[in-house]
């Protein structure tokens, strides 16, 4: 393999990665309005397990989330 195979390969592979980790090439959900019901939605938690909207209706939830680097310079 010559070095520009390599580094062409390496650079796909990269590519690849970061459309995969930012969403590139998905078309945007649909718009939400305040107050608008939620589209439902299944998705994995970091718990391993399956989560749906459905799951939580007619319960009362609290959603936390943050990003720890958010808006720092670390």
């Amino acid at each position: 393999m010559t070095l520009r195979t390599v580094l062409a390969t390496a650079s796909g592979v990269a590519f690849a990665l970061w459309g995969g980790m930012t969403g590139m090439g998905r078309q945007p959900g649909p718009e939400l309005s305040v107050g608008a019901v939620a589209p439902a939605f299944n998705l994995p938690g970091s718990d391993g397990k399956s989560h749906a909207l459905a799951d939580h209706k007619g319960k009362s939830a609290v959603v936390l989330a943050w990003f720890p680097k958010a808006f720092t310079g670390g």
